[in-house]
């Protein structure tokens, strides 16, 4: 059931509609939409120099296939099944870097372990400071693991407003966060924890997905930004697209 239905173009709300008790303030869970804070992340740390998108993290695995999930690492690490940074680091790939890509959450705990010995300290703090706080969100909770750290591939709470004004900043700086929305070989479709267009959609389009059906679409040429929230089901994208831009 969806539960929320929220669409901004040229940075003013055209349409809203909430049900069973939503409002623009009630927070939700992104579960894998919270991916898509980490390819931001990355290609700001990537400007200061704290990494290289393409420097090695072990072995022949880059910075790169972890975020775009082709580093080789098995299905496994979604849902109340994501490891701690040290768990996940013993864990095997299955695959050679590169060749593969398989959705999951391992990868981005690898990369949460890098990113914290980079940065000598959390990176959702950096997260916040780098890239929350300039595009003004808030996240309303993070999901908490058994060791006291927030998982990178799931766990951020937010509310319509502020999942929209993220999914603004990042319109507003596309071509600062361009690398995010390039696919690999191994899947054209998916960036740096972005999709990216298919079907019918407007071939510049991006958008995050997670769990249960929530969603946040970025379509620049039609300077749009939409989220959805739902309580279960798996949307067809191109079809929710094709609504968002006949209703706003």
């Amino acid at each position: 059931m969806q539960q929320a239905l929220v669409i901004r173009r040229g940075g003013r709300t055209v349409h809203e509609e909430y049900a069973a008790g939503f409002t623009a303030q009630t927070p939700h869970p992104l579960f894998s939409g919270t991916k898509s804070f980490w390819g931001i992340a990355a290609i700001e740390a990537s400007r200061e120099g704290i990494l290289s998108l393409d420097e090695p993290v072990r072995s022949e695995i880059t910075v790169r296939m972890l975020l775009n999930l082709t580093a080789g690492y098995g299905f496994g690490g979604l849902g109340s099944a994501v490891p701690s940074y040290d768990r996940a680091w013993e864990i095997v790939p299955k695959d050679p870097p590169g060749k593969r890509f398989t959705y999951g959450g391992i990868a981005l705990q690898i990369f949460g372990k890098y990113f914290a010995a980079k940065l000598g300290r959390e990176p959702h703090d950096y997260l916040r400071e780098r890239v929350l706080e300039p595009a003004s969100v808030q996240v309303a909770a993070w999901r908490t693991l058994k060791d006291g750290t927030h998982p990178l591939p799931t766990g951020a709470h937010l509310d319509a407003e502020n999942w929209l004004r993220y999914g603004s900043y990042v319109l507003q700086h596309r071509e600062r966060f361009g690398e995010a929305f390039t696919g690999s070989k191994a899947n054209p479709r998916y960036g740096l924890g972005w999709w990216l267009a298919s079907g019918a959609m407007p071939p510049d389009t991006f958008y995050a997905s997670g769990s249960g059906g929530q969603a946040l679409y970025v379509i620049p040429s039609h300077d749009l930004v939409a989220v959805r929230f739902a309580e279960r089901g798996s949307p067809n994208h191109p079809a929710t697209v094709r609504k968002i831009l006949a209703t706003g």
